[in-house]
Parts: structure tokens; C-alpha cells; sequence
């Protein structure tokens, strides 16, 4: 196993890549509300800022700034995975190990994260996460993404609702977040 580390950076932003380790299930957007109830719960005794955030059935995206000096986003993970894990029927597969360790099996062990750099790579992740129901052939227009802060951000004023990435954006995102983490 490779000695895998984390860039905490305290205060920073981040753009996180969350799966569940079995990808057909679609629990994520079926029991979204479970999802959101333990991020609020988390987000109440952990802060952070979601600046934006995309569910999809299999795995989700999200872009956090943490408060100044706070660089804990594993510990959030760590409690919004197992709340959400709490809030469901006991009905997956779980091997020995998983038994003995008292895992669930809903998500994959490791997630993707990135350190923001900067305003440009903050705007890059941003429209990532917005295109994402849109390049997975979920919807036509990333409006019509119900589990997504796209219309959040349109009230902000940061897109037009009838926002859709260029073919230069989405040609830019190839690489962005969808790497195996198992």
C-alpha cells in the first residue's frame, strides 16, 4: 500500500471526489436527504463552507473552505461517511474484514482531493462539479440537475442559468476527479 498523504493546508479550499464503493447502487441521490441531514450535522460541529456541490447516484463532488486555521476535512469525511452509512438498512455485501472491522461497505475507503491553488483553478472545479450531471449524460443542462448548488450559484450571480461549458471547458476537465481510488 502506497504511504498516501493528505495537503492540509489550514483555511483552504478543496475540491473533493466521493464514491461509493458499489458504483451501481445509487444511493447517494435515493436517499439524498439522509446525505444531506449528516453533512448539516457534521457542518454543526465541524464548519466549513461549501462554496459548491454535486450529488450524483454513485458518488459526488464538492468544493469546501475550511475555517482559518482548521485543516481537519478527513475528520468531516470521516463522520459524514459514517452518519450516512448509520441512516441505512443493513443490506450490502460485506466481506469478513469488513465484518470484523465493523465497516458498512457503502463507500469506497479513500476519496479524491485537491488543494485549490488559485482563483483559476477554483473557477475550473467549479464548472467540473456544475457539468458533472451534464457529462454523465444525467440531464441536457446542468439547471436541470436537482441535487446540485447550480442554482444556488446562479442566484449569486456566478453563472447564467443557461450556462453550459464550452467544448474547451469540458475538453479542460478530462482529468479532473474521476480517478479510481480503490
Amino acid at each position: 500500500m502506497p504511504d498516501y498523504r493528505r495537503n492540509r493546508v489550514p483555511g483552504g479550499t478543496f475540491f473533493f471526489t466521493v464514491n461509493l464503493r458499489d458504483r451501481s447502487a445509487g444511493l447517494l441521490a435515493t436517499h439524498v436527504d439522509a446525505l444531506r441531514a449528516a453533512v448539516r450535522q457534521v457542518r454543526d460541529g465541524a464548519p466549513f463552507h461549501a462554496d459548491a456541490w454535486v450529488i450524483l447516484p454513485d458518488h459526488m463532488h464538492c468544493l469546501w473552505t475550511l475555517p482559518e486555521g482548521d485543516a481537519d476535512y478527513p475528520g468531516r469525511w470521516k463522520a459524514i461517511k459514517i452518519l450516512f452509512s448509520k441512516s441505512l438498512p443493513k443490506s450490502e455485501t460485506r466481506s469478513p474484514v469488513m465484518l470484523r472491522r465493523g465497516e458498512r461497505g457503502i463507500w469506497q475507503r479513500r476519496y479524491w482531493e485537491h488543494t485549490i491553488r488559485d482563483e483559476r483553478d477554483y473557477a475550473a472545479h467549479m464548472d467540473y462539479i456544475h457539468f458533472n450531471p451534464v457529462n454523465h449524460g444525467y440531464v441536457k443542462h446542468a439547471a436541470d440537475w436537482p441535487y446540485s448548488t447550480f442554482r444556488r450559484c446562479v442566484i449569486r450571480g456566478i453563472y447564467d442559468l443557461d450556462w453550459d461549458a464550452s467544448e474547451d471547458d469540458v475538453a479542460a476537465m478530462e482529468d479532473m476527479g474521476e480517478r479510481p481510488l480503490d
